[in-house]
């Protein structure tokens, strides 16, 4: 069973996986642990990942990244309106009126779902997990921002479902920090004394989230998150652009902005420079050779010029540092640590803010971009039955209030209840009662729209059916059981009605179900598996162009150097001709043929090429099979001799029958000399007179005849009983019999040894230390 664990970043993916007692952040294809957020649509296939990466300049308006940002969102969302300026590629409203992503795909106009295109990429990640695991995958944890309101939850679950991942949980990318710190501590305190509160900060490409969580050993628990979605990584990056794009603008008279690959390539250059610039404090050039209209453009920035552009952003640092605190209600003397983590974290200005904040030094104990991944990886493995692993139970938070409202008879209006206060412990269930006649709706909302990062507060309405007045026409009583499970979605998990069938003193009611079971979302999967399939067959046609085009420059060295002697003049010409042509028409004609016309070239220049390769092989080979022929000749030889001879060996052999491998042995040694005196006349351009497999049939013809009769045994000899005791020794104890070849060895207690039983069917065990 596999257990995974996926990061899914707004610039960058990491996967980690559980095994050989450890947990271990894989590779891509490309030997590198980042796989890029990236996904683009070309006129035969999609590139995922690295791959998609090299085509952001030359094939910008198809590329997509970023997209992380508008799942569960309607197209009409203020924050997608905004976004799509600063775009390259084109949003698109979907008929259920989310955001969609249009882009040009196998010559057609498309539109895919945000659902669609994370499906795409979790698909590649998927298959990376399998290449590195070696078997298929299918359960795995995804990390999500702690942020995340429902609708963006739910919407990530549907892109899993889509690409085939059994999500097991949806995993707040902080807890996942604190998980991967926390399991590994051997110090922590007892679980009846003081928790050691360590505070995480996490600084990635496209959101900003704190959290404060209490430690005690095997367990770790949530007390409080704040988050800034709208700070990251990126809006240093924007403040580059925008300062260059100005710069651009003065001195080279150019409109950046109006060029989408000259905007692209300045978000490379900008985001290469500020990475520099948090190692070095000195000027750093950026250059950028025909950026627009052929121009070169130069310019330079340090740090502390950098600093000062970016005062707005570092000074929203402090804010969720200081409510988190606040929320947790803990003086900055009850904590034990600051640990750091995400890539942007790594800007020495922000580090800076933080660590005086607290008035401690930072702690960077974690690997600040793959820690989200192993927590994932170790939940994964947590959940995983196959797995044994430390207990350590977790408890996460709810990041924002939650309220249900419901029209009351009582009161002629709407109630509303709030069912979940801000860091309330999840996964966590509750029951709540009312008294109904008929069916009746539920609202939940989050009552504090001001923190959320989302413009509609709605979660969702849950429909109790069923529902009706008892007997005697009072109101029926229901119990409504309300969940937040371990994805941080909440939902309305089951209703019940409490029904008194006999008012018998001291009977328990009976509960009905109403069929309000917990609500599953209906994913339509648009043809992925489709797209799967037409990116293999792509893939498939570009191989066999690519066997042709080897095939054609690898002939083409060797027919003037290692094949060179192995093919008349007249056959090379012809062959190079061949060759030749196939070239020009793998860059005119050919260039653009199907898969199966690829193949027959290949065929066709093989009929020319095989024979001289073949006659290569044969002459490499063929010394050594002849090698190999004399030493099982010389071996037979010997022991025809020392037959002969008489030595004590071999006299239980018959003669007959030695006459017999001596007639084998001289006949194999004829036919070794013939064969190789009628090779040495042949020419190494001609077909040989002998060929490899010929030399290894004799080998083995000759090892058959001759091995049954020289390797029979000596016949054993029966010995007196009389000279076995004595042989044998005392029989009283005072010596252990000696063991006989053949015979059982003894045990350290006299008895025999039992050979290893072999060991079952075990699962794979995990333990984390």
């Amino acid at each position: 069973m596999s257990v995974v664990g996926i990061d899914v970043g707004f610039q960058s993916c990491y996967v980690a996986v559980a095994r050989a007692g450890g947990i271990e952040t894989v590779a891509n294809e490309y030997s590198d642990r980042n796989t890029p957020a990236c996904v683009s649509f070309g006129p035969r296939n999609r590139s995922i990942g690295a791959a998609a990466k090299g085509q952001v300049v030359t094939n910008c308006k198809n590329t997509v990244q970023g997209f992380k940002r508008f799942h569960g969102r309607a197209f009409s969302d203020p924050y997608v309106q905004s976004a799509k300026s600063s775009l390259v590629y084109d949003l698109a409203q979907l008929p259920s009126g989310s955001t969609g992503i249009k882009v040009m795909y196998m010559e057609e106009e498309k539109v895919f779902s945000i659902e669609q295109v994370t499906a795409m990429l979790l698909t590649k990640l998927k298959e990376t997990a399998e290449t590195a695991m070696k078997k298929p995958v299918a359960d795995c944890v995804i990390s999500v921002p702690s942020f995340y309101t429902d609708a963006e939850r739910r919407s990530v679950i549907d892109a899993a479902q889509i690409a085939g991942l059994n999500c097991l949980r949806l995993m707040n990318e902080t807890t996942a920090v604190t998980l991967a710190y926390g399991i590994y501590k051997q110090d922590l305190p007892a679980p009846e004394e003081k928790p050691r509160n360590v505070v995480f900060v996490d600084l990635g490409h496209s959101g900003y989230q704190v959290s404060i969580c209490a430690f005690n050993k095997g367990k770790l628990k949530m007390l409080a998150s704040a988050s800034d979605a709208a700070l990251g990584g990126k809006d240093f990056d924007e403040v580059l652009v925008n300062h260059f794009c100005e710069e651009f603008g003065k001195k080279y008279k150019l409109d950046v902005k109006t060029k989408p690959r000259a905007l692209v390539r300045l978000y490379q250059e900008c985001e290469k420079l500020k990475k520099l610039m948090s190692a070095n404090s000195s000027d750093l050039p950026l250059n950028i050779e025909c950026f627009m209209n052929d121009i070169d453009v130069t310019g330079k920035l340090n740090r502390g010029h950098f600093e000062e552009m970016c005062a707005g952003l570092l000074a929203k640092v402090e804010a969720p540092l200081r409510s988190v605190m606040e929320q947790a209600k803990l003086k900055k003397e009850d904590l034990y640590a600051v640990e750091i983590v995400g890539g942007a974290s790594r800007i020495p200005a922000v580090k800076e803010r933080v660590s005086k904040f607290f008035g401690k030094e930072l702690s960077m104990t974690l690997n600040a971009d793959e820690a989200v991944a192993r927590g994932c990886a170790l939940q994964c493995a947590i959940l995983s039955p196959a797995f044994k692993v430390r207990e350590f139970s977790i408890t996460d938070v709810v990041p924002y209030p939650i309220s249900l409202k419901w029209n009351s008879a009582a009161e002629e209006g709407l109630s509303d209840c709030e069912v979940f206060p801000k860091n309330h412990a999840a996964p966590f269930s509750k029951v709540l009662t009312f008294y109904r006649r008929e069916p009746f709706s539920l609202e939940a909302y989050y009552n504090n729209p001001k923190e959320l990062p989302y413009p509609d507060p709605t979660i969702g309405q849950f429909m109790v059916q069923k529902v009706v007045p008892q007997a005697n026409g009072e109101s029926s009583k229901v119990k409504v059981k309300v969940r937040v499970n371990v994805h941080g979605v909440f939902s309305v998990s089951s209703a019940s009605l409490v029904e008194v069938l006999k008012p018998t003193e001291g009977e328990e009611p009976m509960e009905t179900d109403l069929a309000g079971k917990e609500d599953e979302v209906c994913v339509l999967c648009f043809g992925s598996g489709k797209m799967i399939m037409q990116d293999k067959l792509e893939k498939e046609r570009n191989d066999a162009k690519n066997n042709v085009e080897e095939y054609v420059y690898d002939m083409r060295d060797k027919l003037h150097g290692l094949l060179e002697k192995f093919v008349s003049e007249s056959d090379r010409d012809t062959f190079s001709l061949r060759l030749e042509d196939t070239e020009n028409w793998l860059y005119e004609d050919g260039e653009d043929q199907q898969k199966q016309v690829y193949i027959d070239k290949l065929a066709e220049l093989k009929k020319l090429g095989q024979p001289i390769q073949e006659r290569y092989n044969e002459a490499e080979e063929r010394p050594k099979a002849f090698d190999e022929l004399g030493k099982h000749i010389q071996q037979f030889m010997k022991i025809v001799e020392a037959y002969k001879t008489k030595e004590e060996q071999y006299e239980h052999l018959d003669e007959l029958e030695m006459l017999k491998v001596d007639k084998q042995v001289n006949d194999a040694m004829i036919w070794m000399n013939s064969k190789m005196n009628a090779q040495s006349k042949h020419n190494l351009n001609q077909e040989p007179a002998v060929k490899v497999r010929e030399i290894q049939a004799k080998t083995k013809e000759l090892d058959s005849a001759c091995n049954p009769i020289v390797s029979k045994s000596k016949p054993k000899v029966e010995v007196p009983k009389d000279e076995k005791a004595e042989q044998n020794g005392p029989v009283n104890g005072q010596e252990g019999t000696e063991a006989q070849p053949g015979s059982p060895e003894k045990g350290a207690a006299g008895g025999t040894a039992a050979p290893e039983s072999a060991e079952g069917n075990k699962l794979p065990e995990m333990d984390i230390d």
